[in-house]
């Protein structure tokens, strides 16, 4: 379970860097040499899905939304500098159920 947590946190790092490269050029007009890291974080992000232990795609990606969630709130904080509210706590608490529940069932019916 640690592997795949490992997996899901990578991933979503180069996920929210690929869409943040995206947003910073389209919504704050920096140099369009930022697409280009976009580009290869989401490939790089697409491909370490691929590595996470499941027996089909959708579960996977549905585990990662939890993950996703609380490391797009991370990088809130630490990258964009702005406040985590309650309603984000809850959010994230609640997300991060639901992602271990399905990753706790998909690694227990592989072993």
């Amino acid at each position: 379970m640690v592997k795949e947590i490992l997996y899901y946190l990578v991933a979503a790092f180069f996920e929210i860097l690929g869409c943040f490269s995206f947003w910073i050029v389209i919504k704050n007009a920096k140099n369009p040499l930022w697409l280009g890291v976009g580009v290869i974080s989401l490939v790089i992000f697409a491909y370490i899905l691929t590595k996470v232990e499941s027996e089909f795609a959708s579960r996977a990606y549905a585990a990662y939304g939890g993950i996703y969630i609380i490391s797009s709130l991370l990088w809130l904080v630490f990258i964009e500098k702005q406040a985590i509210t309650k309603y984000d706590f809850l959010g994230a608490f609640l997300s991060i159920l639901g992602a271990s529940i399905i990753i706790f069932s998909a690694i227990k019916k592989l072993s």
